[in-house]
């Protein structure tokens, strides 16, 4: 079990972490609006923030994935990315989108909208964001081009982090998906997830999700 406290009475968890070797402790709690985080923000969550408002501010839905959600929650690991899916825009309101971005980020795949979006997302590739002086951090987004991407998008839960809105994959997901994916870091990412907010689970889901995957016997192996 990884190492964090939990308030029974409250629905709160504290927890101490380790991220980029800087030392954090990080509130996390349940209401009816979603879990509510409260940490000193790392520079990946400043990245995601100042990203989402730019999604926010076009109304455009969005859903994070992947290995910033365990980091999100305290896991203690490097990346150098955020991975999202975000809904599928004619090439009109994607032009909204990317002036919007270019006033804070830039493209890391091409430095022409059309062809970020013909050649890439619509076919299916994602495109890269980050900062103007730097390719790391950056933002990976992808139009959602599967039934289980668009069921992600459709499926998220809320965060409230230090009062900014974020909006990530459903933790069972995450889970589960984790297990398919199948690296060392995917799979400790799985089991951090699982161990930290076992209470909070829909076990139901996650063992749906995990036999739609064909993952149990990895679940068993390793998580539980």
């Amino acid at each position: 079990m990884q190492e964090h406290f939990i308030l029974e009475k409250q629905n709160l968890f504290r927890k101490p972490f380790i991220f980029s070797n800087q030392f954090y402790f990080m509130e996390f709690k349940k209401d009816k609006e979603g879990y509510i985080l409260d940490k000193e923000l790392n520079g990946l969550d400043k990245f995601a923030i100042n990203f989402v408002k730019v999604l926010n501010k076009l109304k455009i839905n969005y859903v994070i994935i992947s290995g910033y959600v365990s980091i999100l929650l305290g896991r203690s690991r490097a990346s150098e990315d955020i991975d999202m899916f975000i809904e599928e825009l004619t090439y009109e309101d994607f032009l909204k989108l990317w002036a919007e971005l270019l006033n804070k980020f830039k493209c890391l795949n091409t430095e022409d909208s059309k062809e970020a979006y013909e050649d890439f997302l619509k076919v299916g590739d994602s495109i890269r964001f980050s900062l103007p002086d730097s390719p790391i951090p950056n933002m990976e987004i992808e139009f959602p081009n599967s039934d289980n991407a668009k069921w992600i998008l459709l499926n998220k839960i809320k965060v409230i982090l230090n009062q900014n809105v974020l909006e990530i994959s459903k933790l069972e997901q995450q889970i589960a998906y984790k297990l398919v994916l199948g690296s060392e870091k995917d799979i400790e990412d799985a089991k951090y997830i699982y161990d930290l907010m076992i209470k909070e689970l829909d076990l139901k889901l996650l063992f749906d999700l995990l036999r739609r995957f064909n993952k149990l016997k990895e679940f068993k192996k390793y998580i539980e």
